[in-house]
């Protein structure tokens, strides 16, 4: 359903250890945008009893079920945009904005996205 890279999976523990929230699940979120794309979201949190659950790369994943239908297939990549400057990148074949070959979607809420930067997300 969804993939979470080595990379992504190394930063998104450094993030969880930093922010001292190890025991939380990485919870991902979707919304269509005016511009006709995607809008992701991502943070540390609890899982509720009707989320949808996986594990990747060690990461647990959640995510309401809503959001199932706009994240399969999503993988999740933590890569360097310029130099210096390292980001996740959201690669979603659902999104009509992605494009395959030049990486994928990406956006930021709830403290998380493409804006974590090399430091790692918030929650």
């Amino acid at each position: 359903m969804i993939t979470v890279t080595t990379e992504a999976a190394k930063q998104i523990r450094l993030a969880a250890e930093q922010s001292n929230v190890e025991t939380l699940a990485l919870r991902l979120a979707a919304r269509p945008t005016e511009s006709g794309g995607l809008e992701y979201g991502m943070g540390f949190d609890e899982p509720h009893d009707d989320d949808l659950s996986i594990t990747t790369e060690g990461i647990e994943v959640v995510l309401e079920p809503q959001y199932g239908p706009l994240l399969t297939g999503t993988v999740i990549d933590f890569v360097e945009i310029e130099p210096g400057q390292f980001h996740f990148i959201f690669m979603n074949p659902n999104d009509p904005n992605y494009a395959p070959a030049g990486g994928g979607g990406c956006g930021s809420s709830n403290g998380g996205g493409c804006g974590c930067g090399s430091g790692g997300c918030s929650s």
